[in-house]
């Protein structure tokens, strides 16, 4: 249903993956692509994948770029990748965002009483498949975690793919814990230490870092949704955001964008240092 198409060089600077759709026109992964498959059970939601698990290349839907293509994160001039923080290689799971969704730097939460940190809502989907960077699949809400980073709201999703194995046996974050033992603990501590290597402290949670269940998931998933219309319907444009979309596109501009990136090249090599291990306890 939806396809890419890569300009630039992974691991460089101009690197962006852009998409289409069936009918083969350019468009945004945040604006076109559905909240939720047509007819799919209240629980069910798109995810665009942004990063491969065991992978360590911070990939991120970039907001504001026009069609919003995925590119890698740049810090202080540098290219991200996230530090292996033993014993945890790259991210943990498949992670990217459900489009249509956003969390208002404007808005502040009921739950963690901070505000939200301008980006789509975090999905770390925990199926046994790694899934192609760029790829839209179907997932299952499981449940979330509300980190709390660098004093903004930032939900972190968890959800599995429909098509897993183990789909039908886990709805809720008691099924993951039956079922994959062992993995809630350690997406926490992802989370809590992934910036310690970078010279940060290490993050907080909302509920004591306690998750919430499918429902409460499905409701802040929903209400992400409401932020993301509300902005899209505003006069003016937010900083934050290019809300450049298909139904907006004239004829061939969607071409000319993409087409205004270098052509796809090369993979650029990855620097040593990113597998490194990094033993946070001693930091």
């Amino acid at each position: 249903m939806f396809s890419t198409e890569q300009r630039g060089s992974l691991y460089n600077d101009d690197f962006r993956l852009f998409f289409k759709n069936a009918e083969g026109s350019y468009i945004s992964p945040l604006h076109d692509i559905p909240l939720k498959p047509e007819g799919s059970e209240p629980n069910v939601f798109n995810m665009v994948i942004e990063v491969p698990r065991w992978t360590n290349a911070k990939m991120e839907i970039n907001l504001k770029d026009k069609l919003n293509p995925i590119k890698q994160d740049v810090k202080k001039g540098k290219l991200r990748f996230v530090a292996n923080c033993f014993p945890h290689k790259g991210y943990i799971w498949n992670y990217g965002a459900i489009p249509q969704t956003w969390e208002d730097p404007d808005h502040i939460d009921g739950d963690t009483q901070c505000k939200g940190d301008g980006d789509p809502v975090d999905v770390c989907e925990v199926g046994s498949k790694i899934h192609k960077r760029g790829s839209v699949i179907k997932v299952k809400l499981l449940g979330a975690v509300a980190l709390i980073d660098e004093g903004e709201t930032d939900w972190k999703v968890l959800a599995i793919d429909v098509e897993d194995p183990l789909a039908a046996e886990i709805d809720d974050i008691t099924g993951l814990e039956a079922k994959m033992p062992g993995l809630l603990a350690a997406t926490v501590e992802w989370f809590k230490i992934y910036k310690v290597p970078d010279g940060k402290p290490e993050n907080q949670f909302a509920f004591d870092g306690k998750a919430k269940d499918a429902t409460f998931a499905v409701s802040i998933v929903q209400s992400l949704h409401g932020q993301w219309k509300a902005m899209m319907e505003r006069e003016a444009e937010h900083d934050s955001i290019n809300r450049l979309c298909l139904s907006k596109l004239a004829d061939g501009e969607g071409s000319e964008i993409v087409h205004g990136h270098p052509d796809s090249g090369a993979a650029h090599g990855i620097p040593e240092s990113v597998d490194k291990w990094y033993y946070t306890a001693n930091m």
